[in-house]
């Protein structure tokens, strides 16, 4: 179930939309996660520990004591803030995380490769089949439903149809961890997805979105060939 409802944007996603659209792609797929982050280090968790059994860690203020402990919503909290009030950062902040923003690239596609194991654990094919059939399925359909039919512009509908097949993010190994889950089933499903994921995106990238006639304001195409 973690598996299915999240995704891994900040890791996966980032790096190859910095690459593709640059800066003004990252603005959409960072509206995409504000909704995935809740999802991910708030409803995920309660899953896991409601599936799991453990009532005592799914107490209120257990819950609230996790989700104040998780760095990334911290900082989407403290920023929707920052922007509702229209609290200007200065300018000497601006310029220390622009530069460190320049590491996030190659750092992000290290630690996919270091996270990356092609170890898979025997004995589940018939379960792990029936999770991607269902992740992914769900996915390409609500994806292409949204990207044909949304009355919103292109870039909007193409960061739908890409955050929906999105492999699951590393969070869901240290809830197996803690709610006692199979972590070598849950290991191989994640390696599993970043595979599926990254393909699945090569072909849309380049069949949809780098097609003659395709075009999305604003955002400047790097061509993938």
């Amino acid at each position: 179930m973690i598996h299915i409802i999240t995704s891994s944007v900040g890791l996966f996603a980032y790096p190859l939309v910095e690459g593709l659209f640059g800066f003004d792609g990252l603005k959409y797929f960072g509206m995409f996660d504000v909704g995935n982050a809740f999802i991910v280090f708030g409803l995920s968790y309660i899953i896991a520990g409601v599936y799991a059994g453990s009532a005592g860690m799914l107490e209120t203020r257990s819950i609230i004591v996790k989700l104040s402990k998780s760095i990334p919503l911290q900082t989407y909290l403290i920023m929707c803030l920052i922007n509702i009030i229209g609290f200007e950062l200065p300018e000497i902040v601006l310029d220390v995380t622009s530069v460190i923003s320049g590491a996030n690239m190659p750092l992000s596609l290290l630690l996919l490769g270091l996270y990356l194991n092609f170890s898979f654990a025997k004995g589940y094919g018939k379960l792990i089949a029936k999770f991607l059939f269902t992740k992914y399925g769900i996915g390409l359909i609500a994806g292409f439903a949204c990207y044909l039919w949304l009355p919103v512009e292109e870039m909007f509908k193409f960061t739908l149809l890409i955050g929906f097949i999105l492999p699951t993010p590393a969070s869901v190994l240290p809830y197996a961890i803690m709610f006692g889950y199979n972590q070598r089933l849950v290991g191989t499903a994640s390696n599993i997805t970043m595979i599926i994921s990254f393909i699945l995106i090569w072909l849309i990238v380049n069949l949809i979105v780098f097609k003659p006639g395709t075009i999305i304001p604003n955002v400047p195409l790097i061509s993938c060939g």
